[in-house]
């Protein structure tokens, strides 16, 4: 039966379908000897595929591996990093970051810091990053000044961003300093760099930015205590299978 490519090659480990397309639009992937093309269809069980002349099949998946990483500020949540920065998987030991396939679950910016899935599930990958599921995810947000509680309620039902609105959020008041707030906010979307956008257009612009929880996925354990900065765990069973629900 023949398969999309880039599918394929999610599911055998190589890596996420978004990176198997962009593998393949740079040519990088050959089917048969020949140059693939996005959208290609391939039949796995006679076809022969090589990624950079490399040959691969399903025989070769990796174990599944599934991490929580607390990403520090200044570093980007992607695997190669065209200027040289720090990426996430420069965070993890040689035994994990030379396996094939393993990539951050969407993204934080650089400046931000706070709880990142990775994981060499494709197809897991592609199914948590598609707009149609919604993970709740929740951030402690330093803002500059003091929002209104019309302010906050004007974020709690949405704010028009690129000509829609954003959904619902869940937005309260932690602390007040000085010159600034302290926020909680779930939300239940990931448009790029919203939380900081929405923030600017209300007029309280963002200093801080920080994930602590991906749904019931938290940087801080009850038994284990918190995960530093720049360090990682492996989900727990009850963790992944909440994502394999979803």
């Amino acid at each position: 039966m023949e398969t999309r490519l880039q599918k394929i090659l999610s599911q055998w480990g190589i890596a996420s379908r978004r990176q198997a397309e962009a593998m393949i639009e740079r040519s990088r992937v050959r089917v048969n000897g020949i140059i693939a093309h996005l959208g290609q269809k391939i039949d796995p069980q006679k076809d022969t595929v090589t990624v950079d002349g490399q040959l691969v099949s399903p025989a070769q998946r990796p174990h599944l591996v599934y991490i929580l990483l607390h990403k520090p500020a200044g570093v980007v949540s992607t695997c190669y990093d065209p200027q040289g920065r720090k990426t996430v998987l420069d965070l993890l030991p040689g035994h994990l970051r030379f396996r094939q396939g393993i990539h951050p679950v969407g993204r934080l910016d650089a400046d931000s810091t706070g709880a990142l899935i990775l994981t060499n599930d494709g197809d897991l990958t592609f199914k948590l990053t598609h707009p149609r599921h919604s993970i709740p995810k929740t951030y402690r947000v330093v803002v500059k000044g003091h929002p209104s509680e019309a302010v906050v309620q004007m974020w709690s039902q949405g704010v028009i961003l690129d000509g829609r609105k954003t959904r619902p959020a869940q937005v309260r008041i932690i602390e007040k300093f000085a010159d600034s707030t302290c926020l909680e906010i779930i939300l239940q979307e990931g448009r790029n760099r919203q939380i900081r956008r929405v923030a600017q257009i209300l007029g309280n612009p963002v200093l801080k930015l920080h994930r602590t929880a991906i749904g019931p996925i938290q940087l801080q354990l009850p038994r284990e205590g918190y995960l530093s900065e720049g360090k990682y765990r492996y989900l727990k069973a009850s963790e992944i299978q909440f994502l394999q629900k979803i």
